[in-house]
């Protein structure tokens, strides 16, 4: 397992890159004023742009939807990748070598890189031999299913040749050690022999790739009669090939699967061919096993599913596999937020045959014509009971009732309820209450595992919630407040140290703004006399003072875009809108200083020729400021 990538590497990734670029490869920008860009949000759907880039700060926010980070949240949540990965895919794209801390983590990250490399050469040489003569098996096979060249060019399909080392030799040539291709189950040992042989021979070849789109594994079908291997073989496990974290086809899908909150899981590589050509892009499959606990959380960071608005829509061969498979996948429908779906041809057809019958039209019909996976499992459920008779019946409603009872949605569970008191020939109130006895036994199951939180455990979850610079109030005050620590922070070095000390000294009266401005104060002190106030720098220093709560509503004053468009307008505005700030403050001071004044006894000549003193002070340091 690699180590933890040292921090001081995570920084300079970061000041390599701009943040622009890379949001860039994912959304059009456009100018928003000095030093900001906007476009239309990833993450939600709108007509106007509300995302905001800030490449000198290195941060984004969107005001419609409220996601912020830096370039490796937006990463994260685009790609769904770990922290890590998305250090280490802009590390390759600086040119930066990264260390691990734990002894050996750099070697382990490096031989990665080789294996990764190693199936990617391995794929570049199974497309390539695709087109020679010997792969005429492969070809038909492709052909003979409806797919011509362009779809195996879309998908990477390859050939590997019937041979015993002509891929081990071409990686060899490629500067690839055996012991590498060992690891990457690109080879396979020969029994009481050190030597080697090449794991996929005279097979038709799908390259399986992660969520980033680099190739993991492979998997390879059989085409010859006098191959006695198994119908598909896949790659071993490996250091980058995990077959329950991996599902085909998603490195096409993402985009799709994130933007229309829908995903089709189907059983093969060419039903998912079968489905993107037909126009339904959001499928996926998985590699050699069954669909587990793992592929539901990849699919959950992808789906975006928290709120129970996407859709899960399985699909299943008729045979008795595909029926054990749907009740796998109805064991662990619970884990989704979002509705789950079973979508079955009429005639049976899997995905691919039924594009080659009957069109593209008709895969795209199919997902369509989904039905809600409670209504199919309450339908195969019954089918195993005989319901003309009572004993049948009964044993129907006790294997039902549970079913039922496991709908998340309270307000379709009494429909659900009614159909299957239907499909018995049941009375409705015999079902509903074995329903509720269902349901209540597994509310007696989840209590006594799960503990409600104390009142006090509940009040520290609601003040731990975000700040947001949208729930701020709109009064004249907190504006002033809002606008000069949006300059302060994102313009220090227009504003100056000397200008930037004093402000931070004002007293705020949002409650919210002032811990930023806090903050701003003491990464003042922590700031050298001779550093430069680079934007960047500050906001990191700015941001590390911060409660964590906090840090959102600091990373939207960052990014909030500032109307001045030009630098000399740019430059009036930041040092103007502090300077009202510390006007603000001062006048304050003053009217606090009259106050007492008045208040004081004319006899204390002492205290009085003090507090004119002060009030003189004052009006001195207002002209001065005026005068800048």
């Amino acid at each position: 397992m690699a180590g933890r990538i040292r921090q001081a590497d995570v920084e300079e990734v970061k000041a390599r890159t701009n943040i622009a670029d890379v949001v860039g490869e994912y959304v059009t920008l456009k100018s928003a004023g000095v030093g900001s860009m906007k476009g239309l949000c990833p993450f939600h759907d709108e007509r106007s742009p509300s995302f905001h880039v800030r490449p000198q700060v290195g941060f984004y926010h969107c005001f419609g939807c409220g996601e912020s980070g830096d370039v490796y949240s937006f990463l994260q949540k685009m790609d769904h990748v770990t922290f890590a990965e998305s250090v280490e895919r802009l590390a390759a794209r600086v040119g930066l070598e990264l260390h691990y801390e734990d002894g050996g983590a750099a070697t382990d990250h490096g031989n990665r890189a080789r294996l990764l490399a190693a199936n990617q050469a391995a794929a570049d040489f199974f497309t390539e031999q695709l087109g020679t003569p010997g792969a005429d098996p492969g070809r038909r096979f492709l052909g003979e299913r409806g797919f011509d060249a362009l779809a195996a060019e879309r998908f990477g399909i390859g050939y590997a040749p019937k041979s015993w080392d002509e891929l081990t030799n071409h990686l060899r040539g490629r500067g690839f050690s055996t012991e590498e291709l060992t690891i990457a189950g690109l080879v396979s040992s020969r029994e009481g022999s050190s030597g080697v042989y090449d794991r996929f021979r005279g097979r038709l070849v799908w390259p399986i790739r992660d969520i980033t789109g680099q190739t993991v594994g492979f998997g390879a079908r059989k085409l010859l009669d006098d191959d006695k291997g198994p119908k598909y073989l896949n790659t071993p496990e490996t250091p980058v090939y995990h077959k329950s974290q991996v599902l085909y086809g998603l490195d096409l899908a993402k985009r799709d699967i994130s933007r229309s909150r829908q995903v089709v899981v189907v059983e093969g590589y060419t039903d998912v061919m079968a489905c993107h050509l037909a126009g339904v892009t959001t499928a996926v499959a998985t590699c050699g096993t069954a669909f587990g606990v793992d592929h539901i959380k990849v699919l959950r960071r992808v789906l975006g599913d928290s709120a129970g608005v996407g859709e899960v829509v399985f699909t299943f061969d008729p045979d008795a596999a595909g029926q054990k498979a749907a009740m796998r996948a109805f064991s662990e429908e619970q884990r989704f937020s979002a509705q789950t779906y079973v979508a079955v041809a009429p005639d049976g057809l899997d995905p691919c045959d039924l594009r080659l019958h009957k069109g593209d039209a008709a895969v795209r019909a199919i997902i369509d014509a989904k039905k809600p996976m409670f209504e199919f499992m309450i339908k195969q459920l019954l089918s195993q009971f005989n319901l003309d008779t009572v004993e049948g019946r009964v044993g129907a409603l006790r294997a039902g009732a549970p079913i039922v009872a496991d709908i998340r949605d309270p307000a379709i569970r009494p429909g659900y309820t009614r159909e299957l008191a239907r499909l018995l020939g049941m009375e409705l109130h015999e079902v509903t209450r074995a329903v509720s006895a269902a349901s209540g036994r597994a509310q007696r199951e989840s209590a006594a595992s799960t503990r409600q939180p104390e009142p006090a455990e509940a009040q520290a979850a609601a003040d731990a919630r975000p700040y947001s610079i949208t729930d701020l109030p709109g009064d004249p005050a907190t504006r002033l407040e809002r606008d000069a620590l949006m300059a302060m922070l994102q313009h220090p070095a227009l504003a100056g140290r000397p200008l930037l000390g004093r402000a931070t000294q004002c007293s705020v009266t949002n409650p919210s703004l002032a811990i930023v401005c806090d903050a701003m104060a003491a990464a003042l002190v922590r700031f050298d006399e001779g550093q430069p106030l680079e934007t960047a720098s500050w906001a990191g220093a700015v941001l590390a003072e911060l409660p964590e709560g906090v840090v959102p509503l600091a990373q939207q004053l960052l990014v909030a875009p500032i109307p001045e468009r030009s630098e000399r307008e740019l430059t009036v505005y930041v040092r103007g809108i502090i300077i009202s700030l510390i006007d603000r403050d001062l006048l304050r001071h003053k009217a606090e200083l009259l106050g007492r004044l008045q208040r004081n006894d004319p006899a204390d000549r002492e205290t009085s020729v003090t507090l004119q003193r002060a009030l003189m002070a004052i009006d001195a340091e207002r002209n001065a400021l005026r005068a800048e």
